[in-house]
């Protein structure tokens, strides 16, 4: 039997922040991570909407029920001299994978990236995330290789910022 819900994908609001949080706290579920506080929670909600967002998110719906999201901002390639649209996270609960809310999502993020005249689009996978990986290759994505990601968290940042160089 075809599946039947229709999927819609669209720019989330306000009234959307307790199914933002909800998904956020189960993709920490899902990669096994400490969700974030609750002082990370209102921090995150008031970014989406403030006045000059940090970041957009948009949402996908199956018949009316939030059951996924995207987290996109934008970057710039100093060698394109475009900006690159980076996809911080795209997560669609289990229970509703397969019913193509993913690749909807998938496919406003790239429609986002064209409409703003990106280069390029980016994002990071986990190492063990095969299903993600598999994913995005039926996609065309391509695995860069040469490429390692770093990081500081801001604990580290004070060490940096008084250390003689």
């Amino acid at each position: 039997m075809a599946n039947t819900k229709k999927v819609i994908v669209r720019r989330a609001v306000p009234d959307d922040s307790a199914n933002i949080l909800r998904l956020v706290e189960a993709l920490a579920h899902y990669e096994k991570l400490d969700p974030p506080s609750p002082e990370a929670q209102a921090r995150l909600i008031a970014d989406a909407f403030a006045p000059k967002p940090r970041f957009d998110v948009f949402l996908a719906e199956l018949d009316s029920e939030v059951v996924g999201y995207a987290f996109l901002l934008e970057t710039y390639s100093t060698f394109l001299a475009l900006p690159t649209l980076f996809l911080e996270d795209i997560f669609v609960m289990p229970d509703s994978r397969g019913a193509g809310a993913g690749y909807e999502l998938f496919r406003q993020c790239v429609a986002e990236a064209d409409r703003r005249g990106c280069g390029r689009m980016e994002w990071m996978v986990l190492d063990w995330n095969e299903l993600a990986k598999r994913f995005y290759r039926r996609l065309g994505a391509t695995h860069l290789d040469n490429w390692e990601t770093y990081r500081l968290t801001r604990d580290q940042f004070a060490g940096i910022l008084t250390a003689k160089s």
